[in-house]
């Protein structure tokens, strides 16, 4: 048998580590190397974020539907040469804002002062948040197109395992981005090449355009693919022989309006919207968390280990979708209940979190370590729930629900990135004190104990709409 489905996972770990890369370039560089420049408040940056997170969500819900027309090879394209383009548009954002005001050189921006000072912030925010809508277009095509693609191409047993893989591309995004980031933008702001934020996100944005190549040379659909023997492709189509297929592959037969009225997208849209947002959190506020509260830059280098220690943890996350193939194999139940009683372990970890601010008073490695692991179990919960589409839902419908799916992890995270950015600045403003801690630290203890008991939460709301098995038919 050929194993040519792991070169196609392979790719989708590749486009997940890029698309994680290119999110990430702002969250890196916006506190010490653009918010000088343009006089940014959490609360703008907060804002950036949620727009970003909206158009992802409401992108995932019409590219999933896009994709399941327009099919996987040729989606995945157009998804990724958008969201390539976006992230290298924030480059320009800098040159917008001086050309809108008529300003002259870096310099004038930096040393504006009073109403001119406001009108940069504004009209800067207005450009990246410009960018932000061109990036979350395409990437929001990501998972879907992934989704779909797994399905092609994996049995249902493996599904989680291989979602786990390529989804561990998010960890590793994550885990070079702090290391890389930073750095190419400080070595470019030496050279003098603008404030060296433009060329990372040039820089990062450009692997993008490579990804499209490997694409366009080597993916096919399994049952067309010269790569793949009868042996492979038999496996991958185990499930024709020993399951009955709740609908016919060959085209959606459910209505778009019937599926919005199903328990089984309902339970998947709010278990993801009560999570997701965890991680978008993590995301995008850790570097701005280690500056506020323990006084590190993105650049300094004790900053960069603690990014990527708590990044490397969430490695974890491969095994964790292996463990419903463990329990399917040792007690032959089928996918979904095994599915959820995994799930309920990865709920459990995130409640570490309450611990956070507490033992962060001790050192500033025990809340890196604590998010790290419950990253973890978030991007294990991810997998398993993405997996769920495909466990109930048939294969010429898994790129709509997985675009509802990713919609609700981007309404979560616009919600999680606007009130979390309002709260820290709230916070500051009125010395905030909560359970001991004081102005910022304050506002990050609260968000840290929603984050603690979300999954839970997630984890209820499946087994109360879905609570076995039920597959959708027509």
């Amino acid at each position: 048998m050929t194993n040519f489905r792991w070169t196609i996972c392979g790719l989708l770990f590749f486009a997940t580590t890029v698309n994680y890369l290119d999110r990430q370039v702002l969250s890196l560089t916006w506190k010490d190397f653009i918010a000088p420049e343009f006089f940014w408040t959490d609360t703008l940056y907060g804002y950036i974020g949620a727009t970003f997170s909206i158009v992802y969500a409401i992108s995932n819900l019409v590219s999933g539907r896009f994709i399941d027309w327009i099919g996987t090879r040729k989606g995945y394209l157009w998804a990724i040469g958008i969201w390539s383009t976006g992230a290298c548009l924030h480059a320009f954002c800098g040159i917008a804002t001086q050309y809108a005001l008529d300003l002259h050189g870096t310099e004038e921006l930096l040393h504006a002062t009073g109403a001119t000072a406001s009108a940069i912030a504004m009209v800067s925010v207005y450009f990246f948040m410009a960018a932000r809508v061109v990036l979350g277009l395409g990437e929001g095509g990501n998972f879907p197109s992934a989704i779909k693609v797994t399905a092609e191409y994996f049995p249902r047993k493996d599904r989680a395992f291989a979602t786990s893989i390529f989804n561990a591309g998010s960890t590793v995004g994550a885990l070079v981005a702090p290391v890389s980031i930073p750095a190419i933008a400080q070595y470019f702001k030496n050279l003098g090449w603008g404030n060296g934020w433009e060329m990372a996100f040039i820089i990062i944005g450009a692997l993008g355009f490579l990804w499209m190549g490997l694409w366009f040379m080597l993916y096919q659909h399994p049952e067309q693919c010269r790569r793949v023997n009868s042996a492979e492709l038999e496996y991958i189509n185990q499930d024709r022989n020993t399951e009955t297929t709740p609908v016919a592959d060959n085209g959606p037969k459910i209505k778009f309006s019937r599926v919005l009225r199903l328990p089984q997208t309902w339970a998947i849209f709010l278990a993801k919207f009560v999570t997701d947002g965890v991680w978008w959190f993590f995301l995008f506020w850790t570097p701005a968390y280690i500056s506020d509260v323990f006084g590190l830059s993105s650049s300094n280098p004790k900053a960069m280990l603690l990014i990527f220690t708590l990044y490397a943890i969430t490695m974890l996350s491969i095994f964790g979708g292996k463990l419903p193939t463990i329990i399917i194999n040792r007690t032959g139940q089928n996918s979904y209940d095994a599915r959820l009683k995994a799930m309920l372990v990865f709920a459990l970890f995130p409640l570490l979190a309450l611990a956070a601010q507490p033992l962060g008073e001790v050192s500033c490695w025990w809340p890196i370590i604590i998010i790290g692991l419950a990253g973890a179990a978030h991007q294990s919960w991810s997998a398993n729930l993405y997996s769920v589409a495909s466990d109930l839902f048939p294969k010429s419908l898994v790129g709509t629900i997985t675009g509802i799916n990713g919609m609700a992890g981007g309404i979560s995270g616009a919600v999680y990135n606007a009130v979390s950015g309002r709260m820290f600045d709230y916070a500051e403003a009125s010395n905030l004190c909560i359970a001991g801690f004081e102005g910022k630290s304050a506002g990050y203890f609260i968000v840290f104990c929603i984050c603690a008991v979300a999954y839970l939460t997630g984890w209820t709301i499946l087994k109360i709409l879905v609570p076995r098995y039920k597959p959708v038919v027509a």
